[in-house]
């Protein structure tokens, strides 16, 4: 099997093969794994001069071998590399695809009249193979026709529309379970007491010098009363929260230093400070804040 692929095919075939290995089972991210660690590239040229020393290694101990045979037993060894086999099949089939043609010596015999600026015709035939794939893309054509433009199945542009939609379905299902991934618009109330107890910590260590532990107001606005001043509810905190308040005069984005997740938590957490009694209320601030969905 080894006289039938050359060493000029073997190397790179295996050395690629264990490459690809290489890079299926180290996690290297969006990078090749030599890249990112070039140990690996190391190892991949020790590989390459292995595999390189075995290929030189054993043609050379086959030439010594030859060369210690008498005449007899060489002429036996070249008979022998000559009755491998052959792929006849294979050979067999692509001088039936390619068909039979003139040899350059006998081209004198098919030359036609024409003639353009001493450039000559031949009348060759045409290749079985390109016959076959010409009758081929006819019966493709035929068949693309009738299915497309008589029976009207849905072609590339309605079948880009079905998954176009069906792919921003799925995102919108996975937005509802990924929390990581909400914004202003797919925020949502959280309720659960791990989330809550999260957006606790985070008030506390970011928020209370300014809204009090428990949410009266200082520097910044108290957070138990009706009134709002950039807007209530869970969509308009976060909002905030990320974003900052009013420009000089309110609180910093903390989007460059919280997580979407951090801040939905966080701002839950702020929502449960309506209507509780702050130890030193501060005055109310903004306008009553009525939610319009909770209204039947």
């Amino acid at each position: 099997m080894r006289h039938l692929i050359p060493s000029y095919v073997r190397v790179p075939v295996v050395f690629f093969a264990i490459a690809g290995l290489i890079e299926y089972f180290i996690d290297s991210g969006d990078q090749p794994a030599f890249m990112e660690q070039p140990i690996i590239l190391l190892f991949l040229l020790l590989v390459l001069l292995v595999l390189i020393a075995i290929e030189g290694i054993v043609n050379s101990l086959d030439n010594i071998l030859y060369q210690s045979l008498d005449e007899e037993g060489k002429k036996r060894y070249l008979a022998s590399q000559t009755k491998t086999p052959q792929f006849t099949k294979v050979k067999a089939l692509y001088s039936k695809l390619v068909g039979k043609h003139k040899p350059i010596e006998e081209e004198g015999e098919i030359i036609l009249d024409h003639n353009y600026d001493g450039i000559r015709e031949l009348d060759n035939n045409l290749p079985p193979w390109w016959i076959y794939s010409f009758y081929i893309s006819i019966i493709f054509a035929v068949v693309y026709m009738v299915r497309y433009h008589v029976l009207d199945a849905d072609n590339q542009f309605v079948e880009y529309e079905i998954e176009y939609a069906e792919a921003n379905k799925a995102i919108e299902e996975y937005k509802k379970t990924a929390k990581g991934l909400v914004d202003f618009n797919t925020v949502e109330l959280l309720t659960e007491t791990a989330d809550l107890n999260a957006g606790k910590k985070i008030f506390e260590t970011n928020c209370v010098a300014c809204h009090m532990a428990d949410g009266g107001g200082g520097i910044g606005p108290n957070l138990t009363d009706d009134h709002w001043i950039l807007g209530g509810g869970i969509k308009n905190v976060f909002k905030t929260v990320s974003e900052g308040g009013r420009s000089g005069k309110g609180m910093i984005a903390w989007k460059q230093s919280l997580k979407p997740l951090e801040m939905a938590q966080v701002a839950s957490y702020v929502l449960q400070f309506q209507g509780t009694t702050p130890a030193n209320p501060k005055e109310a601030e903004g306008d009553i804040w009525v939610d319009d969905d909770s209204k039947e």
